[in-house]
C-alpha cells in the first residue's frame, strides 16, 4: 500500500509515453493522465474481474486470448468518458491496452523493483 502513490505516478507516466508508441491514443495532459491512470486503476481493479469471471467460458475457447478484447474494451470506455483522453476506434483500444501495460509493467519493475510492487517473497531470517 506505501508504493500506490508511486506506481499511480508511474502509470500516468506511461500513459503519457503511451501516444509516441500508439498514435491512435492521445492523453492532452498531466493531468488528464493522472485522472485516467486512476480511472483505469479502478476499472481494472472492480469491473475487469467480474467480465472475466463472465467472459470465461469465451476466454478457454480463445485460449486466454479474449482477455485482450477485455483490456482494450475497458481501455476505449474510460477513453470515451475522459475529456484529453482519446482513442481512436476499438483495435487502437486493444493495441493501447497491450502496450501501455507493457510500458507501465517495464517502469514499474525500474522503479519499484522485482515483484512490479506487489511484495514479492521476503525472507524472515533476520538480517
Amino acid at each position: 500500500m506505501g508504493n500506490l502513490p508511486l506506481v499511480w505516478l508511474i502509470n500516468a507516466l506511461a500513459l503519457l509515453a503511451l501516444p509516441y508508441v500508439v498514435p491512435s491514443v492521445q492523453v492532452d495532459s498531466f493531468v488528464t493522465a493522472l485522472v485516467a491512470a486512476l480511472v483505469l486503476g479502478l476499472v481494472n481493479t472492480l469491473i475487469r474481474p467480474v467480465l472475466v469471471l463472465l467472459t470465461l467460458p469465451v476466454t478457454l475457447l480463445t485460449l486466454g486470448l479474449f482477455i485482450f478484447v477485455i483490456n482494450g474494451l475497458l481501455f476505449w470506455m474510460v477513453a470515451s468518458f475522459l475529456d484529453g483522453f482519446h482513442v481512436a476506434g476499438f483495435w487502437s483500444a486493444v493495441l493501447g491496452a497491450i502496450v501501455y501495460g507493457l510500458i507501465s509493467w517495464a517502469a514499474r519493475a525500474l522503479v519499484v523493483g522485482r515483484g512490479g510492487g506487489r511484495g514479492g517473497l521476503r525472507s524472515n531470517r533476520p538480517g
